[in-house]
């Protein structure tokens, strides 16, 4: 296992073992940190005593409900994550947010003069533009974006490796090519509009999933085949081999007697750090609900601010040990554990704010 180091401009150097870690700390050479994503890492107070990095890449395994992310090296597996990606609830919103459209919408025309003459809003610009990317893979991909970002400001990231799916597109445009007829994928221009956002972190380099199967099998990695499971043999076991295969490859040969094929390189995949991470379930503030309120006066419903100076999501110290506030009453804090199931409702004056939401609910779940 190894922590991950930057510099007092806190620019990433190469990791470097606990026991000098915590040398670093108590000698006042470092100060602790912690990232976003969860990795704890040392920033140096003192410049360091060299500047190379080795190559470390990050492997990403992209999915629809779930997603692995890992940081490989050629000696050591620094980080591993399992995230929880956001589609469901927000293909759910939605569906809701189009329900509740069209409800005001029909209450509002008046059926019994002739069509002509109801209040039918000419359309202001045209929404059939090709090439969209959808609400709910824009969310997926962010999420993953986001733990990038977090990473790379904590590892000399040399490369980012992306499991990509094959099909006919234009890569340009991220259009379907022209074939019976058919449209285009959502999904592929996902894939397109991530590329583009990665390569501005690091040099991104697109593996297929059969190439990902071969490096796991090479490397003796078994995969769950349950796929909701909250280890690392779900999917980040996958953004292991994918990052792994910048460092071994499988490819032909020529000798006097004749041709073959086999693995270059090498590679150590070690025991590492592993998380799961998810977004805090709170609701948006909804300005208009399916029914409407009689008298005119909306209940409020969801948002991110509370009564007592806390917002839905912060991270706080109470009675019941650390947790995230979820909601309030007129004097209590909803406090919650990272699996959003409430611990408790505690009085606002005993509970304090460790640190304010940062959109994340990250879990450290100890492997074998």
């Amino acid at each position: 296992m190894r922590i991950p180091v930057v510099d007092p401009d806190h620019k990433p150097r190469m990791p470097t073992t606990p026991a000098r870690a915590r040398k670093w700390i108590a000698s006042g050479k470092a100060v602790k940190r912690w990232s976003d994503s969860g990795q704890f890492y040392v920033q140096l107070t003192v410049q360091p005593s060299g500047y190379d990095t080795q190559d470390v890449v990050i492997g990403i395994d992209p999915g629809k409900l779930y997603s692995g992310i890992a940081v490989q090296s050629a000696n050591f597996t620094l980080y591993m994550a399992h995230l929880v990606l956001p589609f469901k609830t927000v293909r759910d919103r939605m569906d809701n947010r189009r329900l509740m459209r069209r409800g005001r919408r029909g209450r509002r025309i008046e059926r019994k003069v002739p069509f002509p003459q109801r209040a039918h809003r000419q359309k202001r610009f045209s929404n059939r533009r090709q090439g969209k990317l959808a609400p709910s893979i824009r969310a997926n991909r962010q999420l993953e974006l986001r733990i990038v970002s977090e990473l790379c400001q904590v590892y000399p990231v040399s490369e980012i490796r992306y499991e990509y799916l094959r099909a006919d597109v234009d890569l340009t445009s991220g259009r379907k090519k022209a074939r019976s007829g058919k449209g285009f994928s959502a999904v592929m221009v996902g894939q397109v509009w991530m590329l583009t956002q990665l390569e501005q972190f690091a040099p991104v380099a697109k593996i297929e999933g059969y190439q990902t199967a071969s490096t796991r099998k090479h490397l003796g990695l078994i995969k769950s085949k349950d796929k909701a499971e909250r280890t690392p043999y779900s999917h980040a076991i996958d953004g292991v081999a994918i990052a792994a295969s910048h460092f071994i490859e499988y490819r032909k040969y020529y000798i006097k007697t004749g041709y073959g094929a086999g693995w270059f390189g090498c590679i150590n995949v070690t025991a590492s750090t592993f998380f799961v991470i998810r977004r805090p379930p709170y609701s948006r503030r909804q300005l208009h609900l399916m029914v409407p309120a009689k008298g005119g006066v909306r209940r409020k419903y969801g948002g991110l601010t509370t009564r007592h100076g806390f917002r839905k999501g912060d991270l706080v110290n109470s009675p019941k040990g650390v947790g995230y506030v979820s909601g309030d009453t007129d004097k209590q804090v909803s406090v919650s554990d990272p699996h959003w199931k409430r611990l408790a409702q505690i009085t606002a004056s005993k509970v304090t704010l460790i640190r304010r939401s940062n959109g994340l609910l990250v879990t450290a779940v100890k492997t074998a």
